[in-house]
């Protein structure tokens, strides 16, 4: 009896196996953290959309001091900061407004390094003139207080590129598209990489509500040549939760922290404040040595 039962346990997992493909490879990297410390432990926020109202400074405040307290090394701001400047009746002094309370709000990790991307709703595209200071994503890149659109940085033996998809037809436009096939092929073989997009490029959300990276085949092709290198790609954008794993990649689409843009929701949130059936919230990143990743949305309600 004791024979047919692992006969019939050993038929089961193999069947699951050739039904899940990618998937099943997953399993088993989780059950391995259990044991492992990460090489590094990051804060994933998106899509902030922060504002006057609905008590959303205080509320986002608090969750930064929430995710104070799990030992992270630094934050990863995935766009959408304020709550938005590309529509066209936007005028100076709200987006002025907007970025003013981004900043008081980032006191409250002011001894953290924040490294972010540009949003679709970050830059203000109505300002008077093209040479007006404020114009564009110029002006979004100097109050991230980033280098560039787009640009690397490398912790521990993690290498990480932040991407700028604000272009037509949610892409990379050639320059940047270059850039990043230079950068792939000057790391040395097995660097671990983590890429981040306001925009994602696989998963279940763009199937649901769109908004995906229009070259998600050309960067594909990209990240198979780099198989060894390529790890995962963080995004946001749909302020919905989502995890793909495609030829190996962990595409991790992490919900809002605004949620339902900080309002209650309307008859398909599946709860107060959640967007569909994502609640508003951030994720914890554990990036270990070895390469794997674990990516986990947490849930706020404050």
């Amino acid at each position: 009896m004791r024979r047919r039962s692992l006969i019939k346990k050993i038929t089961a997992l193999g069947s699951m196996a050739a039904l899940t493909g990618n998937a099943a490879m997953a399993m088993p990297v989780k059950e391995n953290h259990q044991n492992k410390k990460p090489a590094l432990r990051i804060a994933h926020i998106t899509d902030v959309h922060i504002r006057e109202g609905d008590n959303a400074p205080q509320r986002f405040k608090a969750c930064l001091e929430k995710i104070k307290k799990q030992d992270v090394d630094f934050f990863l701001n995935g766009g959408d900061s304020i709550h938005d400047a590309s529509y066209d009746n936007v005028k100076r002094e709200a987006v002025l407004n907007q970025w003013q309370i981004w900043d008081d709000c980032l006191k409250t990790i002011a001894s953290y390094e924040i490294y972010a991307c540009v949003g679709n709703h970050d830059p203000w595209w109505a300002a008077p003139s093209t040479t007006d200071d404020m114009y564009g994503k110029d002006y979004v890149v100097k109050r991230l207080k980033i280098p560039k659109r787009y640009y690397s940085f490398s912790k521990k033996n993690w290498h990480f590129i932040i991407l700028d998809g604000n272009n037509k037809n949610i892409a990379l436009d050639d320059e940047q598209f270059n850039w990043l096939v230079k950068e792939l092929d000057s790391l040395p073989a097995n660097t671990p990489v983590l890429l981040m997009s306001h925009y994602p490029v696989f998963g279940a959300t763009p199937v649901l509500v769109g908004g995906n990276h229009s070259d998600n085949k050309k960067l594909k092709d990209l990240f198979y040549k780099h198989r060894d290198k390529v790890k995962v790609f963080l995004s946001g954008h749909n302020h919905l939760y989502d995890e793909t794993l495609y030829n190996k990649v962990l595409y991790c689409c992490n919900g809002a922290m605004s949620g339902y843009w900080w309002g209650k929701g309307d008859k398909e949130s599946a709860g107060e404040g959640y967007y569909l059936e994502t609640p508003p919230g951030y994720a914890i990143l554990n990036l270990y040595e070895d390469g794997s990743v674990r990516n986990e949305y947490t849930a706020h309600h404050l």
